[in-house]
């Protein structure tokens, strides 16, 4: 077992309940983990035989691009199509943080975590 994380990913994107959010855009932080058997790809230290981490990347960044009124809808629809490209997969974590989240008072950032 093993786990891949890509961390940190960085997006402006048009997620937000309110109007003015996707109109303005905001920067959001995207953290995934993801439980996978790794015992292969160590040994044979051939790309076919793990989870290619870019090609998740790719995923992540193509549904932050779909605007989505809720953090928990992004969560889903990332976990959604992570599944749906790699059968590996054993369980995985979306974290995604809003920064700056429009609530009235000093915030750095609100997030929300989804596990499947």
């Amino acid at each position: 077992m093993g786990l891949i994380k890509l961390e940190h990913m960085e997006f402006y994107a048009f997620h937000g309940h309110f109007r003015e959010e996707q109109i303005v855009g905001n920067k959001f932080l995207v953290d995934v983990t993801i439980d996978t058997d790794l015992e292969k790809p160590a040994k044979s230290d051939m790309l076919e035989d793990t989870l290619n981490y870019h090609k998740a990347y790719q995923i992540i960044k193509l549904e932050m691009t779909k605007k989505s009124h809720l953090l928990e809808n992004i969560a889903s629809r990332i976990l959604d199509a992570l599944y749906s490209n790699f059968s590996s997969i054993r369980s995985a974590t979306v974290k995604i943080s809003k920064l700056n989240p429009p609530v009235g008072g000093k915030m750095d950032c609100v997030s929300v975590t989804l596990t499947r």
